[in-house]
């Protein structure tokens, strides 16, 4: 009698990142990916010991990615745009992992490269050593949150899109000016939510940046 086939990691992993391509961290479970691997539970606890674990290595294997040749060049404040459009582009192709990220978080050599290259530019910028924790928290925690709301537009279809767009051009083109003049004032120039996110996402960055860059003696 043939055995029950053994899944590597990695083919857990892929399976895995499909299975969050067409759902969410909410309605993923260790059973759904055992169902659609074609195997049972148990042989998926062999390499990993619940969901919180194998959720973590998915999204530190889009941080591995995002890292893989990653050279740093430029002054610090160029080295932490740098990693952090990185990090945009590669969870832009797979925007639904980008909540586990945020969510999950990760402790493996995706997350520990990350780590080192953002702490190592906001040191050569000049901070007190005693500084430099406090200011990579606050990095980190504004670029994921930044790539985790993008990544819910990212997900959504082009027809989706359309729709919604439409429906934000009808709602601002539409409104009353006696009781939203401001709103009426600027209507034709308000751009919807999902308009020009890459501008949005440097500008955000950049000001950050700038308060960082006053805090340097």
């Amino acid at each position: 009698m043939t055995g029950r086939r053994r899944w590597s990691t990695e083919e857990i992993l892929d399976g895995a990142a499909e299975l969050l391509r067409t759902g969410d961290a909410e309605s993923f479970s260790v059973r759904r990916l055992a169902a659609a691997l074609g195997t049972d539970s148990s042989s998926l606890y062999r390499h990993f010991r619940n969901k919180t674990e194998l959720l973590r290595a998915v999204a530190d294997r889009i941080l591995l990615a995002a890292m893989d040749g990653h050279r740093p060049e430029g002054d610090w404040r160029q080295r932490v745009t740098a990693l952090a459009l990185r990090l945009r582009e590669a969870f832009g192709e797979q925007p639904q992992l980008a909540a586990v990220w945020g969510r999950y978080a990760s402790g493996g050599t995706g997350s520990r490269l990350v780590m080192e290259e953002l702490l190592q530019a906001l040191r050569a910028a000049g901070l007190p050593d005693a500084e430099v924790p406090l200011r990579y928290h606050r990095t980190v925690v504004l670029i994921a949150s930044l790539i985790s709301a993008e990544a819910g537009l990212g997900s959504i279809t082009s027809e989706e899109y359309a729709q919604a767009t439409e429906q934000f051009r009808v709602a601002v083109l539409g409104a009353d000016p006696e009781r939203f003049p401001t709103l009426a004032h600027f209507a034709r120039d308000v751009r919807p939510l999902g308009a020009d996110r890459r501008a949005a996402f440097e500008d955000l960055l950049a000001a950050h940046l700038d308060r960082i860059e006053s805090r340097i003696p």
